[in-house]
């Protein structure tokens, strides 16, 4: 990496019901990134859909306060928390690339959810010809829509739970044939998420027929196709993988082996950041199933085309591993599981951060070779 300094911009929010874990993350990531390497800009896409960029770069930030110093000189401060942040530019996202104290090197990508990890972002950006961490618009678009990602799967013959799609019209046309469907082929007890939602939002465990209707409907407020699925009982883990440099090989870390609290059955939306829940690393497994769920979860990462990071969760019942979803941006919190597995690999957090980085320029940097050669 060179020695004069990268401006990064740090990009968070979104119009999701991920937002303020979005937030989480984007905070965690501006007080990692290593000052004396870059320039970093924070930057909000509210739930409205209005992009906040504020002048200038980081002086400090801790505990969510962010100094900030504009080309002027001038210092101000604003929280990552609040929307209405001081000294805003016009939000037009163009000057990102063509102003020169605006410009940015890389935008580090912490969106979650739908318009952030779905491709639509990423879109935007390979338009605008800015290089940014994590996976391509396909990888994203693919990983994000849970249906057709378990098709994927199974064409790669990579074991999944038996599932069904059902539709938002299917559903209002003819519900009893949706449950009689669910009941024939899936049962009781059984997982109802919705297809394009991160972080367990709107996902249910359902015992009984009395409680399907009403966990369906509910999971068809967030999204207009979502999965019924078998419920798997067996050891939850996850398996974070590194992207690579060009040519090399993605690198599998440690695996997490997760414990939701007894009160609960799953690992929801919650647990995930109450800090509720136990998160072992390395997980408690056979050498066999470590090096097997490690090798599935490369695996996912290239038939996907993931670049940068992934994180791909499994269930393991007996001898058997069954992949649920692969994330392509997992969560940066100091609670989330991917920065756990780096540091259990030996890295720091602002380690990672760099590597992600690095990652993305190279991925850059043999894109526009590949267009140059056209």
């Amino acid at each position: 990496m060179n020695k004069e300094k990268l401006n990064i911009a740090v990009l968070m929010g979104g119009r999701t019901a991920e937002h303020e874990i979005s937030l989480e993350s984007g905070k965690e990531v501006l007080e990692a990134l290593d000052k004396n390497k870059y320039r970093v800009k924070p930057m909000k896409i509210k739930k409205t859909g209005e992009w906040i960029i504020p002048q200038g770069y980081i002086d400090t930030c801790k505990e969510g306060i962010v100094s900030l110093i504009d080309d002027n000189g001038t210092s101000y401060k604003m929280k990552v928390s609040d929307d209405n942040w001081p000294v805003l530019s016009d939000g037009n996202i163009e000057k990102l690339k063509k102003s020169s104290e605006d410009k940015v090197d890389v935008v580090f990508i912490v969106l979650h959810g739908p318009f952030g990890e779905d491709g639509t972002v990423q879109g935007l950006l390979e338009l605008m010809d800015i290089p940014y961490t994590g996976s391509n618009v396909l990888c994203s678009a693919l990983a994000m829509n849970k249906a057709k990602c378990k098709e994927i799967y199974i064409y790669n013959n990579i074991k999944v739970p038996d599932f069904i799609v059902c539709y938002y019209q299917d559903w209002h046309r003819d519900s009893d044939k949706i449950i009689k469907i669910v009941e024939d082929k899936i049962n009781y007890p059984c997982v109802i998420k919705p297809s394009s939602m991160g972080s367990s939002v709107g996902t249910y465990i359902v015992k009984e027929r009395n409680n399907l209707k009403d966990k369906i409907s509910r999971a068809l407020e967030y999204d207009n196709t979502i999965l019924i699925e078998e419920y798997i009982k067996g050891t939850e883990i996850t398996c974070a993988v590194l992207g690579s440099l060009h040519g090399e090989e993605p690198e599998a870390l440690p695996l997490t082996e997760i414990i939701p609290p007894e009160h609960v059955e799953f690992f929801d939306y919650n647990v995930k950041y109450d800090g509720s829940t136990r998160e072992i690393t390395p997980a408690r497994i056979s050498q066999k199933l470590t090096l097997k769920a490690q090798e599935i979860g490369v695996y996912v990462h290239k038939i996907l085309t993931c670049s940068g990071m992934s994180r791909t969760d499994m269930i393991i019942r007996e001898e058997d591993i069954y992949v649920l979803e692969t994330n392509t941006i997992p969560g940066m919190t100091k609670n989330s599981l991917y920065p756990q597995a780096a540091i259990a690999a030996g890295m720091t957090f602002s380690e990672l951060l760099d590597r992600l980085i690095e990652l993305a320029l190279d991925v850059h940097k043999h894109k526009k070779i590949k267009v140059e050669r056209k």
